[in-house]
């Protein structure tokens, strides 16, 4: 079957996700200034926006979607709604459950991931937000002109394609809620080489991302944080991916 999805947006911004969590976001035009990678694959529907959840004592890694990790052993429960999808999963011992959405008038995807460990013993997650930038109509082509740096005053991470016809004067960001303490815009780094979503060779590890922001990458935008939940405790992330006109204009939504 086709994949199934979802259009939320506001009159300047917007994103698409189906049931598998893939999906895109763009800013002003849908077409011509996409922010994320969008394939209109109607039968393997890869995602360029995801969210892992990694056991740093175990090494298990999985996702709150169906994408890019799908998994046999539980259920997956998708709604969509008026301006919301919602994603639950229940394995590992943990129940996790995705928001998605956009505020009526400010220009962010808000992406909340609730956690909460119903196993019988403290655990210690890792949970990584990983996103491909294009800023243009295609990766291929406007990849190698984007250009990404972290926010010194936010830890956000800012990108911009200064050869882009009519937005090289626009931003993009990301941002982990500012919980992010490692972070990579690397994507060659983050996959591995030969690598895929399912595995990438970064979570394969414990070790810190290396922190690389420039231009002249194979962008994207990986940040992760660690979470200590005792027996039954909960805790929530909440990734951020928005456009800019300037570097000063996102500050107030994230600080």
């Amino acid at each position: 079957p086709a994949p199934w999805v979802n259009v939320i947006a506001n009159p300047n911004f917007g994103f698409l996700t189906s049931e598998s969590g893939s999906g895109y976001t763009w800013s002003i035009n849908s077409q011509e200034n996409q922010l994320t990678a969008w394939s209109n694959d109607p039968v393997s529907d890869p995602p360029s926006e995801m969210m892992y959840v990694r056991d740093d004592e175990t090494g298990e890694l999985w996702s709150p979607t169906p994408l890019p990790i799908r998994e046999d052993d539980g259920e997956y429960i998708v709604h969509h709604g008026h301006g919301y999808s919602r994603f639950e999963y229940d394995s590992h011992g943990i129940a996790l459950e995705l928001v998605q959405f956009v505020p009526t008038d400010d220009p962010v995807k808000i992406s909340r991931l609730s956690i909460t460990n119903h196993s019988s013993r403290a655990r210690r997650l890792s949970v990584t937000a990983y996103l491909e930038w294009i800023l243009g109509p295609s990766r291929g082509g406007s990849a190698p002109f984007v250009i990404t740096e972290v926010d010194p005053s936010t830890n956000a991470m800012f990108a911009r394609n200064s050869w882009s016809r009519d937005f090289s004067n626009r931003i993009a960001f990301a941002d982990l809620g500012g919980k992010q303490t490692t972070w990579t815009a690397d994507r060659t780094e983050f996959i591995g080489r030969n690598g895929t979503t399912e595995r990438p060779a970064a979570l394969s590890r414990c070790d810190k991302f290396s922190g690389r922001s420039r231009a002249a990458l194979d962008p994207c935008c990986a940040m992760r944080t660690t979470i200590a939940l005792a027996a039954g405790a909960s805790a929530a992330v909440q990734f951020f991916v928005g456009p800019a006109a300037t570097r000063e204009e996102p500050r107030p939504l994230l600080l």
